[in-house]
């Protein structure tokens, strides 16, 4: 999406949050950290966190990038800027593929190192951090999500979320996600504005808009009403997940991949068309809902070919230290890429 545009959003009672349009470094180089540091200084500044609070912002993302460059072989750092109501955070996501780690918790104390140095960086992360969440296992790198608000305001990574990733070449992403949470609870969308660049991005723009503005509904009512919505752009791929109970409610037109992962990974059903071009009536599928199980979501700028079951641990993460993971790993150049994960709520598998 253009920049400065929000990328997802969800109206909570009378707070509304707003996730904006983050940017990616790549740090393949010591020299890349400080630029790194001064980006996510500038953003805690711009959202008036004050001049000691933005260093610690820049401290720790610092530190994040640095061990990127010295045990991780390099890595990208994602900043960006959640809103809700009149309070910001600075999200910050860090990814690398490096040897991973077999005791994060001993690597956040200070004077603890993995490589032979003093071991005073990782440290920073749950001291100066709001909220903080990782995973890592030996061989297979680490992702690691850090929340930054100002003093004395609480901050968490516990809900439903996602990544938008443009593809290679182009400065803006064709995919979007949102999330709306009504009396029922949390309702997430992922969309796929046909091709590339400006025009998908408004496609994806327009889909938002619609989900967000429409009244508090089933999945199938909300498709079609975003694809009433998207009659006068290039169209999109649509999918909604919305938990309700003991229940999943989900549909979906055209090409976005829906996967619930519990005891065992189910495939959700979308139908085939264009939002906005051309599609048939739909029909809403339902799918038994238990406490722990975690819904997916994504463009297919993720392969198809992956199973939370193969990282060991990661079902329990943050959304978006689960959505960092895939991405890092399923996520392919040639196009623009989101993932959005949403888990089941806590009192799902106690619904009578």
């Amino acid at each position: 999406m253009s920049a400065g545009m929000p990328s997802a959003a969800a109206p909570s009672g009378d707070a509304t949050v707003v996730v904006e349009d983050g940017t990616w470094f790549t740090v393949d180089h010591p020299s890349a950290v400080g630029g790194v540091r001064r980006a996510a200084s500038a953003v805690a500044l711009r959202l008036g966190f004050g001049e000691p609070r933005a260093a610690e912002v820049g401290l720790v993302v610092s530190e994040l990038a640095t061990n990127q460059c010295r045990h991780g072989g390099g890595g990208t750092v994602h900043v960006r800027v959640r809103r809700t109501g009149d309070e910001a955070v600075v999200e910050v996501l860090a990814v690398d593929r490096g040897p991973g780690m077999r005791d994060i918790g001993a690597a956040m104390r200070d004077g603890v190192s993995s490589g032979g140095t003093l071991g005073i960086g990782l440290g920073t992360l749950p001291r100066l951090a709001s909220a903080w969440d990782a995973w890592t296992a030996p061989g297979r790198g680490t992702v690691v999500a850090a929340a930054f608000a100002r003093h004395g305001v609480v901050a968490h990574l516990g809900a439903p979320t996602g990544l938008t990733r443009a593809m290679t070449g182009q400065s803006v992403c064709g995919d979007a996600f949102a999330t709306r949470t009504d009396a029922g609870g949390t309702t997430l969308l992922v969309a796929d504005g046909l091709g590339h660049g400006p025009l998908a991005a408004a496609a994806s723009s327009a889909a938002v808009r619609a989900f967000l503005d429409a009244p508090a509904s089933p999945p199938a009512a909300l498709v079609q009403r975003v694809h009433a919505a998207l009659g006068g752009t290039r169209g999109a791929a649509v999918a909604v997940a919305q938990p309700a109970g003991a229940t999943l409610r989900y549909a979906g037109l055209g090409n976005i991949a829906g996967v619930l992962h519990g005891g065992r990974a189910r495939g959700l059903v979308s139908h085939p068309g264009i939002a906005g071009s051309h599609g048939r009536a739909l029909r809403e599928t339902t799918y038994p809902l238990e406490a722990g199980d975690v819904v997916v979501m994504h463009s297919d700028g993720l392969t198809e070919r992956w199973s939370l079951a193969d990282y060991p641990g990661l079902a329990s993460r943050s959304p978006l230290v689960v959505a960092g993971v895939l991405l890092r790993d399923h996520g392919v150049r040639r196009d623009d890429a989101c993932v959005a994960v949403l888990p089941a709520p806590r009192a799902a598998g106690g619904a009578a």
